[in-house]
C-alpha cells in the first residue's frame, strides 16, 4: 500500500483564502498552511494524522478538498512529460474515478465571470483519460462518480502547473469534479444570476421540496431566485419592497408582497412550508427578520435556505454562531456552504428533522390557493398592452384616473 499523504490541498472562492485559513486555524489547528494561489491551498498534516480517504473536513469555505500527492511542471508545446508524471503520482491506487477542474481565476459574477469548468481543463481531461495506463484503464471512459469511488484529482492551477491529489467520493459535492454543479446554466428567461444560487443551493442541500409546496422568499426582487422555485411546481410568495420583473409577477403561482419581510402579517406565512431569503443585510439582520417569523405559534416551516452576506470576511468567525441560533429554533440539522454561485455570503440550510403532521391539510391548501391565483390571473389576460398585471393588482398609493387636458375636456353648454 502507498504510504498516506502528508499534505491536504483544499479548492475555495478567489477572495476567501484567508477566511478559509483561519477557519483551519480553529478547527483544524494541527494543519499548517504551506502553500496557495488565489482559490489553492495546500496544508501539511501532523505526522500521525489518521484521517481515512473519506474523512469530512466540515468546511464552510473549502469547495473541494483531498489528499495531495504533488505539484506537476507543465510544457504548453509539449505537454507529453507532465501527464506521464501524474500517472507516475498515481501508482500503487486504484483509481476509480478521474477529476479535472480549473481553479477560480476571479471571484462569481465579477466582470461576468462564473465558475465553472473551462476549455483548458477539458482538454487536459481529455489526455489524460486518453493515456491512462493499463491498471487503470476504467478511467478511459467519464462515467459519473459513485459514492466510495476513489477519485483522482488534478486541479489545473495555471497552464504551465497542475496539481495532482485523490479523495474518497460520498456526498453529492465530492462526486463532482471540484465540488461543483457545472451542469446548472442560466435559462434564457432567468431575471437574474439568483437563478443559479437557488438551483445550487436546493441540489446541494436537497432539500426536500416537492410540487404544490408553498414557499416564500424574502429579499427576492428581481425573482431569478423565484423563478427556479417556480420552475419546480411551487406555489411562490416574493417578499421585496423593489419591483418584480414581470416575467415573474405574471407567472400563475406566483404572487409579490411589496413590503419589507419584517412587515408581512404572519398569517401570510401560515401555509409556508419553505421559506428563503437573500438580504443584503448583516447576517443578524436577515436572522432576526426570520426568527420573527418561524418562531411564531402559528407558522409552521419545515425548513429554510437563508443567503447571508458577510459585509466583511471578518463575519466568517460568527459562523458558529449563526448555527446556533438557528438550531435554537427548533431545526436539528444545519449545514453551511458557500456555494459556487455565492458572492462574498454563504447558504445556510435547515430542516426541522421530520414533516410537519399536519402536511396533508397544508398540501391541499396550497392547491386551493393555486387555483384561485392562476384564476385571478387568467381574469386580467386581456389587460391591455404594456399594462402588467402587478399594475393592476398593485396601484400606486394615491394613484387615480389622470385628470384630463384642457383640449381634451367636453366643451361647456351654452
Amino acid at each position: 500500500m502507498p504510504e498516506s499523504s502528508q499534505f491536504l490541498f483544499m479548492t475555495c472562492q478567489v477572495g476567501a483564502e484567508q477566511t478559509l485559513k483561519s477557519e483551519m486555524a480553529r478547527y483544524r489547528p494541527n494543519f499548517r498552511f504551506a502553500f496557495s494561489r488565489p482559490g489553492f491551498l495546500t496544508f501539511k498534516l501532523p505526522e500521525k494524522h489518521h484521517l481515512t480517504d473519506d474523512f469530512d473536513l466540515h468546511s464552510v469555505f473549502a469547495r473541494a478538498y483531498g489528499f495531495s500527492l504533488g505539484k506537476v511542471a507543465v510544457d504548453e508545446a509539449d505537454p507529453v512529460a507532465a501527464i506521464a508524471e501524474v500517472w507516475r503520482l498515481a501508482e500503487g491506487r486504484e483509481f476509480k474515478a478521474l477529476h479535472v477542474w480549473p481553479r477560480d481565476r476571479l471571484a462569481p459574477g465579477e466582470h461576468g465571470y462564473e465558475v465553472g469548468l473551462t476549455d483548458e481543463s477539458r482538454v487536459v481531461e481529455n489526455l489524460l483519460r486518453q493515456s491512462a495506463p493499463p491498471k487503470l484503464e476504467s478511467l478511459r471512459e467519464k462515467k459519473i462518480t459513485q459514492p466510495g469511488d476513489l477519485v483522482l484529482d488534478v486541479v489545473v492551477i495555471e497552464p504551465k502547473l497542475w496539481w495532482v491529489g485523490f479523495h474518497k467520493a460520498g456526498t453529492a459535492v465530492s462526486r463532482r469534479p471540484g465540488g461543483m454543479f457545472d451542469d446548472i446554466e442560466l435559462p434564457y428567461e432567468a431575471v437574474s444570476r439568483a437563478y443559479l444560487k437557488m438551483e445550487e443551493a436546493l441540489r446541494w442541500s436537497k432539500l426536500p421540496v416537492r410540487k404544490g409546496d408553498e414557499a416564500a422568499e424574502i429579499g427576492c426582487a428581481p425573482g431569478g431566485s423565484c423563478q427556479a422555485l417556480l420552475k419546480r411546481g411551487l406555489l411562490v410568495t416574493g417578499i421585496d419592497p423593489a419591483e418584480m420583473h414581470p416575467a415573474v409577477v405574471d407567472h400563475p403561482n406566483f404572487r409579490h408582497l411589496q413590503m419589507r419581510g419584517g412587515d408581512v402579517k404572519r398569517r401570510e406565512f401560515r401555509d409556508v412550508r419553505w421559506l428563503t431569503t437573500d438580504m443584503n443585510v448583516a447576517p443578524n439582520y436577515t436572522l432576526d427578520t426570520v426568527e420573527a417569523i418561524v418562531t411564531h405559534r402559528d407558522v409552521n416551516i419545515e425548513g429554510m435556505l437563508l443567503t447571508l452576506k458577510l459585509l466583511s470576511w471578518r463575519q466568517a468567525e460568527f459562523v458558529h454562531e449563526y448555527v446556533a441560533r438557528v438550531q435554537s429554533w427548533g431545526f436539528g440539522h444545519v449545514q453551511c456552504r458557500q456555494l459556487q454561485h455565492n458572492r462574498r455570503e454563504f447558504c445556510l440550510a435547515a430542516v426541522r428533522g421530520a414533516a410537519h403532521p399536519q402536511f396533508a391539510e397544508l398540501q391541499q391548501r396550497a392547491e386551493e390557493k393555486m387555483r384561485r391565483i392562476a384564476k385571478g390571473k387568467a381574469a386580467v389576460k386581456g389587460r391591455p398592452a404594456g399594462v402588467t398585471a402587478s399594475d393592476e393588482r398593485s396601484p400606486k398609493r394615491g394613484a387615480g384616473p389622470k385628470k384630463k387636458t384642457k383640449s381634451q375636456r367636453a366643451p361647456k353648454s351654452e
